[in-house]
Parts: structure tokens; sequence; C-alpha cells
């Protein structure tokens, strides 16, 4: 029974928003989301400003900066050819879009990159 109860855990998710404010959030990892969908549900970004192609690697507008060392699932190649071509782009850069949350996430830091 108590296996059931941490699959069902939110985790702690520190995301700073493009104004330069930190948001500590819980995001549920039953629900199947992204980190993209996690700020839109928080509304941590402007409407109309973030997820812009609804989540299909196909815009950049949720892209932002991974400052944790926390392991996430490795860059696909739709992801990397849109980050090729977007603005602001870092080293640390992905899409929020294709960062499923999953209890692994716990403790990751990211910062909105800016709108472009």
């Amino acid at each position: 029974m108590s296996k059931l109860i941490l699959e069902n855990q939110d985790v702690k998710i520190t995301i700073i928003d493009r104004d330069g404010v930190t948001h500590q959030v819980d995001a549920p990892t039953d629900m199947a989301m992204n980190l993209m969908e996690v700020v839109r549900s928080y509304e941590l970004a402007p409407e109309g400003t973030i997820g812009v192609c609804g989540g299909m690697a196909m815009c950049a507008s949720c892209q932002c900066y991974v400052l944790s060392d926390t392991k996430l699932p490795e860059m696909q190649d739709d992801e990397e050819a849109m980050l090729s071509e977007a603005f602001y782009v870092k080293e640390n850069s992905r899409l929020g879009c294709q960062i499923p949350i999953t209890p692994e996430l716990e403790g990751l830091e990211v910062e909105l990159a800016p709108e472009s």
C-alpha cells in the first residue's frame, strides 16, 4: 500500500519566471503533465506566451534553463532541432513541453527563457 501512496506524490520544483520571481510549486506526478503544462497551470507566464504549439516541440515558447543537476530525459531530435533555431538558447536550454513530470524531478530548478 505504501508504494501506491508514493506513486501519487507531487514533486517540488522551483521555477523562476520571466520577471525573475522565484516560485516553489508542487507538480503532480500522476497526471501525465509536462513542465510547460505546470507553468501554465500555475500561470507563471502570461496567457499565449508559453506552450503556443500545444507541447509539440514546434515553437520554443516554453524554453527554460535548467539550473539544477537534476537528471532529465535525453533530448530527442525534434527538441534539439527546435532549440537550434530558437532565440536566447544556452548550454542548459530545454523545452518544458519535453520534460515529463516524474518523481525523479524532485528538486528541479529552472528559469523561463525570455519571451521571443
